[in-house]
């Protein structure tokens, strides 16, 4: 069983990284737009800051948190004005974003043993909870490094991602209108520090092999599949990678494949409100 603690700690790891590279930056760079079409690195802290605020009302007020959805005027749209109503000025949206992630790390520490939190379409334990914030805090944070051009140093964080990608397979068939497969999958990646992670049955004939950092990018839809070293086996595998999606709602659009000139990730097509991972 995974232990809470440790997650939250993950969670909070995972997170003061990516303000760290936030942080120093100038106003003006807050408006860099990120490979998330019509998104600046303001929007994916925002983002991030009110995704915190609605699962800090499903784990302290239940009625608040199902009020917020079904007084939204447009529900198809949500998460795009739930973002813009938490922009702010760069300062003073670091401290919102701090101050609630704290508070969510607070109240999900509490619940109890067994408890499942309402969510979007589903309920969730404390820890699919955190691991959902891991998954999206990573993803999130790999937009604002485009936008910056820099490359983040692999963690053993990604695990987690990992394990959610792997957990979604019959949600990433589902969410597309497709049956779930019968025959199972046998994932091996390539940790940071080398060793390998697997999941899955051991006899599996379809697999998916490469650089965890890959299938991460792969499942949080942070890159097209033709940009990833991923080894697949099995007409299974094959077609999960097509439709793979680690986050809760409808089908998102993905990425293009990267610019073959500059060699970086171009523009996204605008997407379906609410699967911005």
């Amino acid at each position: 069983m995974v232990d809470l603690t440790n997650l939250l700690a993950d969670l909070a790891e995972e997170s003061e990284a990516l303000e760290a590279l936030v942080r120093p930056l100038p106003p003006a760079d807050w408006s860099r737009p990120t490979p998330a079409a019509g998104w600046t690195i303001a929007h994916q802290i925002a983002h991030l800051a009110w995704t915190d605020h609605v699962a800090l009302l499903a784990g302290t007020d239940s009625t608040a948190f199902f009020a917020s959805v079904n007084a939204a005027p447009d529900p198809a749209r949500l998460v795009e004005t739930g973002t813009r109503e938490f922009l702010a000025p760069p300062a003073e949206l670091l401290l919102r974003w701090r101050a609630g992630r704290a508070s969510l790390a607070a109240v999900l520490a509490a619940c109890p043993p067994g408890e499942k939190l309402p969510w979007y379409g589903t309920r969730m334990s404390p820890t699919s909870m955190v691991t959902a914030r891991i998954m999206e805090t990573w993803a999130h944070g790999e937009d604002v490094a485009d936008a910056l051009d820099v490359r983040r140093p692999d963690t053993d964080r990604l695990r987690h991602i990992a394990h959610l990608g792997v957990r979604t397979l019959g949600h990433s068939f589902a969410t597309h209108g497709r049956p779930m497969p019968a025959a199972p999958v046998r994932v091996e990646l390539t940790a940071p520090r080398g060793e390998t992670w697997s999941f899955g049955p051991a006899d599996a004939t379809d697999r998916v092999t490469g650089p965890a950092r890959d299938f991460c990018l792969l499942v949080t839809q942070r890159r097209h599949r033709a940009d990833l070293a991923l080894r697949v086996t099995g007409p299974v595998a094959d077609e999960w990678l097509d439709v793979a999606q680690a986050f809760a709602g409808p089908p998102g659009a993905g990425r293009p494949p990267l610019d073959p000139r500059s060699g970086r990730p171009s523009p996204a097509a605008p997407q379906t409100p609410g699967v911005r991972a």
